[in-house]
């Protein structure tokens, strides 16, 4: 396979701007929409899903749902983006996540068609999940194949730093709603302009999206081959290195990240560590921290390589987060300094993980691949994490926790050496300027 071919992006500094702007935008928008179904969830529990004891269980089942529908959501969306192009892929996924959210903003509550209510906020959340299950992998495929080579690393961090921006802006907005409408006001539909805007944004993205460029890549591929891919079922069959490499990585990216930035408050206040309260208003800025060392880590990969980047970020996960963990559990160590640290860990992984995930796989089926293994991880151990952490503690099992989060972090370390038996992540390694001014050992 020619490197040169397939993985080079043309050097005309706007032509990468536009398209960085397209998956950063695109990310941003994803991440926005996808959390303020959480965030807003106490608000809207009772009008959507009826009044009762169970309707927050039922809003956040509602939840659940859209990671079921991201593998199927993979295929779809990533087979007609190795087909048709990268562009129209996003633009496709951007406008489904944008019309449902405008939809659930518009929902009838069950006070008005009853049981429909739910069932269409559910349909809605479905619709979401499949076009998140390919957005992701197609803007992988697009970072991949548009970021230049000296600053694809940097590409890929700010690209993936868009999903932090997106989480940020969803807990702002919260911020701003409450302040309008207040808790009562919230309940009453203050909570549908969350979804309102969340569309807008989509249709900004949209936008965005189709002022942009097609990938050079994918430009050469379908003069040469059409639309004519191979099937499927090949990714399985002749990447199976690539999968397994892919599959540790994004459970060590899902596993820590929905620990260390989602459910630690609730962990911290279970153990006694710090309220819920205090330690949910922390963790924004621990975000925003976190969004920083992504950047820089992104950076660093540009000089040193990126294996060094992404293995040291492992090894230390592996080796600090139970000593946090109990540090933090018998106040030897503030709340406030080890969700620090234990947020900044993410950050090597997730500098990385959208370009590693398109590098994993041929032009031919980059999107399709990486969003079928993502998707697969994501749902069974990013969607069940708060549910398998919350049966931890009510059965008594919450010491295994910090395990568990440490094993993923092992898993992922063992991929960045499956990675180097797929044929074409050990040519796309070999080609990295920062190999060629420093060596560095690739296995």
């Amino acid at each position: 396979m020619d490197t040169d071919h397939i993985e080079t992006a043309p050097q005309e500094p706007g032509r990468s701007r536009k398209e960085l702007t397209a998956s950063t935008v695109g990310a941003i928008v994803e991440s926005f929409d996808w959390n303020i179904y959480a965030v807003l969830a106490p608000f809207f529990a009772a009008a959507v899903f009826g009044a009762g004891s169970s309707e927050l269980l039922a809003a956040y089942a509602g939840f659940a749902v859209g990671f079921l529908a991201r593998p199927l959501g993979s295929v779809l969306i990533g087979r007609f983006s190795d087909r048709h192009g990268r562009r129209i892929g996003l633009t496709v996924s951007m406008a489904a996540i944008a019309i449902a959210s405008l939809c659930i903003a518009l929902l009838p509550s069950a006070a008005t068609i009853g049981a429909a209510s739910a069932v269409l906020a559910v349909v809605f959340r479905v619709v979401q999940g499949l076009a998140y299950g390919g957005e992701t992998p197609t803007v992988a495929a697009y970072v991949t194949e548009a970021a230049p080579r000296g600053m694809r690393w940097r590409f890929s961090a700010i690209s993936y730093g868009g999903m932090m921006i997106g989480s940020l802006l969803a807990f702002g907005t919260i911020t701003v709603l409450y302040a309008v409408f207040g808790k009562d006001g919230l309940s009453d539909g203050g909570w549908r302009w969350g979804f309102a805007i969340a569309a807008a944004l989509g249709l900004l993205a949209i936008w965005v999206r189709r002022c942009a460029p097609e990938s050079a890549a994918f430009e050469r591929l379908k003069e040469e081959h059409g639309t004519v891919r191979p099937p499927v079922g090949t990714v399985l069959r002749e990447h199976r290195w690539s999968c397994l490499a892919l599959l540790g990585m994004s459970i060590a990216g899902t596993v820590p990240f929905y620990f260390e930035m989602i459910y630690l408050p609730v962990y911290a206040h279970n153990r006694g560590i710090v309220d819920k309260a205090s330690a949910s208003s922390y963790m924004t800025f621990v975000l925003a921290m976190v969004l920083v060392a992504t950047l820089c880590a992104g950076w660093l990969a540009d000089r040193i390589g990126p294996l060094v980047v992404v293995r040291t970020g492992f090894v230390v996960q592996a080796l600090l987060t139970l000593p946090l963990l109990f540090a933090m559990q018998s106040h030897a160590v503030p709340f406030w300094a080890g969700a620090l640290i234990l947020g900044l860990m993410t950050a090597p992984v997730t500098m990385a993980i959208n370009l590693v995930a398109g590098l994993l796989f041929p032009v031919e089926v980059r999107a399709v691949g990486a969003g079928l293994v993502i998707g697969v991880a994501t749902m069974l151990f990013g969607g069940t994490f708060p549910l398998l952490a919350e049966w931890l503690h009510t059965h008594g099992g919450y010491p295994v926790l910090p395990f568990y989060v440490t094993a993923a972090a092992v898993v992922g370390l063992l991929g960045t050496f499956a990675a180097m038996r797929a044929p074409t992540f050990v040519q796309a390694m070999a080609a990295e300027p920062s190999l060629r001014r420093r060596p560095v050992a690739l296995v």
